[in-house]
């Protein structure tokens, strides 16, 4: 890319996932080609694709679940898909290392190479989302990661609900954050729906970084077997993008998709619009329901220009922040 005009389209793809680990690298693969054939450079695909989200249940045969880093084959065959289109992959599975268990991503660059691993710092523990029984906390800190179109943060699911995540990889350069997800319904409390609430969050982080964001989620109902009976959860998808000053936007949906305030079904959209500011308003979104492909074109130059004009990282007092590294919020020494 030119200097001066680094058009990077980013995509988010959401899908229903089976419990079979070959169908659900079939639809990653098709999906990501779907993406490629719109134009995107980097694409991201759900939080721990492979399979059903297991975390419902505290079992030890899941852990059977977990292969090393090194070699794994999953990360080898979207190595080989990476090269073969020429995009980026932030690829999410769950994995072992000796005694210790993670959850984490491979950035895959667009010529195939292993950029390097994220592990999951914030691991949530829950009716449902029982992941402390399987996850170590992450290790490698919060990470950017230079790709052939951009520099990328990663970070998974619950560290979304963080504003300093998102922060940190800002400070490092990160010019997009990507987020794979897995969220649904509470098997404790039918009537809790976080859907609006996990979309606002992440918009605030794009608004107060004044970067783009893209969100991958899952949809479809999974029903786990636990020591208490069956558990069951509906990820209700709403895959999104968020940015600010939008050059070019493309939504594209297998089957049904909601853009701003207008629900597509079938059909592919092609529109030219410019927003004026750092909003982290939501440029393409899918509905709970569908699978999708979401599609954003962004102008990083343009982007980091409106960045430096905003202010936001000019005005910070790290040395009024220290409370930050207390859990209580007590008073730091100086």
């Amino acid at each position: 890319m030119e200097k001066g005009n680094r058009q990077v389209v980013v995509s988010a793809l959401q899908f229903a996932c089976t419990d079979d680990v070959p169908t659900n690298l079939a639809t990653a693969e098709r999906l990501v080609r779907a993406a490629h054939a719109k134009g995107a450079n980097i694409i991201l695909i759900q939080e721990l694709f492979e399979g059903y989200y297991f975390c419902q249940a505290q079992r030890e045969d899941f852990f059977q679940r977990a292969k090393p880093y090194n070699d794994h084959p999953t990360i080898k065959r979207m190595q080989e898909l990476a090269k073969e289109l020429g995009v980026v992959l932030p690829v999410s599975f769950f994995e072992e290392a000796n005694n210790a268990h993670y959850n984490s991503v491979a950035i895959i660059d667009a010529d195939g190479t292993d950029l390097g691993l994220y592990r999951k710092s914030h691991i949530p523990d829950g009716p449902g989302y029982q992941e402390k029984f399987y996850f170590n906390p992450g290790d490698t800190g919060f990470k950017v990661f230079q790709t052939k179109f951009a520099k990328i943060g990663v970070a998974i699911c619950w560290d979304q609900w963080y504003p300093e995540a998102a922060r940190a990889m800002a400070l490092q350069g990160a010019e997009i954050l990507f987020y794979p997800t897995a969220i649904g319904s509470e098997p404790q409390d039918e009537g809790l729906d976080s859907r609006e609430h996990w979309q606002r969050v992440m918009q605030g982080h794009a608004g107060a970084n004044v970067v783009p964001l893209v969100a991958s989620n899952r949809i479809g109902k999974e029903i786990i077997e636990t020591e208490h009976g069956k558990s069951q959860i509906t990820f209700y998808g709403n895959s999104f993008i968020a940015g600010m000053n939008l050059m070019i936007l493309f939504s594209s949906a297998i089957s049904h998709i909601t853009f701003i305030n207008f629900t597509l079904s079938r059909i592919s959209l092609n529109i030219n619009i410019s927003i004026p500011g750092p909003t982290g308003e939501i440029v393409a979104a899918a509905n709970d329901k569908d699978e999708a492909v979401l599609i954003a074109q962004f102008d990083l130059d343009k982007i980091k220009s409106k960045r430096s004009c905003w202010g936001v990282f000019r005005d910070r007092r790290p040395d009024l922040y220290k409370v930050l590294l207390t859990s209580d919020g007590s008073k730091t020494s100086s």
